[in-house]
């Protein structure tokens, strides 16, 4: 079987490219952060904004939706434009926004200064992985750059919620914004110095109906899988995620006949960065699939209060900064990629397996299953972004990336309505019948009325358990199956290897 680690062919990088990717950390911290920033400010912004429950919704939801819709655009954009100067763009309208949200005096400023927060996300995250792609030409350089990146990625969102929670505790709502300012300002700064502009040189005219077309692909999608798992499979959902895969078949069309498409197919023919696209995508599902549970277990189930479950729940992110980096070393002393991203797959089946066994009262076994789940996950998904980005040409490391992101997306909304249901579906056949309809729907509306029957909430937090034990033992046979897949479609596969020549794409 031959190796999957190719050979090292690429000028290695120095102090300056490795002082420059903790730069690039930066941007990718705080948009990861943005997801789960808004857990604890949301209580204070309702006091304040008085949002409606639409609002309120939106308010959480916008900035994901932008994200998700714009990253295939703003990746294949600085692609012909110059990734650093995306970045710089993008960090520029993040700034901008962060501060219209920090002190904004109404819903609807918010809700606007979110989307926009998701327009220059979209600008930033494809835009670091791109711009790795570009420093890094030593493959084992880039893989530990990468591994950097996954965990940082992984961390961010786990930090948001307790900085929240933090900044609420001691300044107002508008803190959680700005504090995305200083990051940025030295980003900003550091950035022309010590990042190096990169670009496609023959990258073809912009395809301007691309843009329209991938958005309605997405947003559809990503909006019905995203409420599926609190409002189940009502038809507005089911119809909405069809009108979207209508779209996506036409934005795949257009990709195949237009003379200069936004994603180039050939990007597909790279050996290897089709599995790791799908594979990665089987990692999100995994990921937020658990986290529809878990957090909600620690919470009410348990009975944390916010700030205590988040708190908890930075346990599991311990082991996280140590996987990445020790897959990789076992990559590139000739352990085949296949076995780790198998092994990878495995772990995380494990810790869903652990998962199963979690009764009422279980907040360490609870906690050992996110951690091990968590740990399989960032070692498939360090060896898949890997991957992806070693498979496609330097000139199309924008569009490769956003691909891989625009995966995370749709992976995790997909894992959160697909689990999230079966979830529900346990939860509600568990539930008595004497119980009142909000009780019989979510844990939340049993908790609520708990009061006014002795017994429901001992019920409800049994029939939520239960539930979470059905779902975790589909997520670790989907798991299982992920690790067959891994282990026949990576078999053989090769990083690509190029010359430093080809890697510097010129300015």
């Amino acid at each position: 079987m031959t190796n999957s680690t190719s050979t090292s062919v690429g000028a290695r990088a120095g102090r300056r490219e490795w002082t420059a990717l903790a730069v690039l950390m930066l941007p990718l911290l705080l948009v990861s952060m943005d997801v789960s920033v808004l857990y604890f400010a949301i209580p204070a912004i309702s006091a304040d904004l008085e949002p409606s429950g639409t609002q309120q919704l939106w308010i959480f939801d916008i900035y994901a939706f932008v994200l998700a819709g714009l990253l295939m655009t703003m990746g294949s954009l600085g692609d012909r434009i110059g990734r650093r100067k995306l970045l710089m763009a993008g960090a520029v309208a993040f700034s901008a926004a962060s501060l219209m949200a920090a002190y904004a005096n109404s819903a609807e400023m918010l809700i606007a200064a979110r989307a926009v927060l998701g327009i220059g996300g979209a600008t930033l995250m494809p835009s670091t992985m791109a711009l790795i792609r570009t420093m890094f030409t030593d493959s084992g350089q880039r893989a530990k750059a990468i591994g950097i990146w996954s965990g940082m990625m992984t961390a961010g969102i786990a930090l948001g919620s307790v900085m929240s929670g933090v900044l609420v505790e001691y300044f107002w709502w508008g803190s959680v914004f700005l504090v995305n300012l200083p990051a940025m300002v030295l980003l900003l700064v550091l950035a022309p110095v010590l990042l190096p502009e990169s670009k496609d040189p023959a990258p073809g005219r912009f395809d301007w109906l691309s843009v329209p077309l991938s958005m309605a692909a997405v947003l559809p999608v990503v909006y019905g899988l995203k409420e599926i798992p609190s409002e189940g499979w009502n038809v507005r959902y089911v119809v909405s995620i069809s009108v979207g895969l209508l779209f996506a078949a036409l934005f795949v069309h257009r990709q195949r006949t237009t003379s200069s498409p936004m994603i180039s197919p050939a990007l597909f023919r790279g050996h290897g960065f089709a599995p790791a696209v799908v594979l990665n995508l089987v990692s999100a599902f995994a990921m937020m699939g658990s986290a529809v549970f878990t957090t909600q277990y620690l919470q009410s189930v348990l009975g944390k209060s916010a700030l205590e479950a988040a708190l908890w729940a930075l346990l599991p992110s311990v082991p996280i900064g140590m996987v990445a980096p020790v897959t990789t070393s076992l990559v590139q002393r000739g352990t085949n990629r296949a076995h780790v991203v198998t092994a990878g797959f495995v772990i995380a089946a494990c810790g869903y397996g652990l998962l199963a066994l979690a009764g009422t009262d279980s907040m360490w076994l609870v906690l050992t299953a996110c951690g091990v789940l968590a740990s399989g996950i960032v070692m498939v998904i360090s060896q898949m972004t890997d991957l992806a980005l070693g498979a496609a040409p330097a000139e199309r490391a924008g569009s490769a990336s956003s691909l891989l992101e625009t995966g995370t997306e749709f992976g995790g909304a997909l894992g959160m309505a697909v689990l999230g249901s079966i979830g529900a579906a346990v939860y509600r056949h568990d539930m008595p019948g004497s119980a009142p309809d909000a009780a019989r729907e979510t844990l939340g509306g049993a908790l609520a009325v708990a009061d006014r029957f002795p017994g429901l909430a001992t019920a409800a937090r049994e029939a939520f358990t239960h539930g979470m034990q059905g779902a975790a033992i589909a997520g670790a046979v989907l798991l299982a199956g992920a690790a067959v897949l891994a282990a026949v479609t990576l078999r053989g596969v090769e990083v690509r290897k190029e010359t430093p020549e080809r890697e510097k794409v010129p300015c």
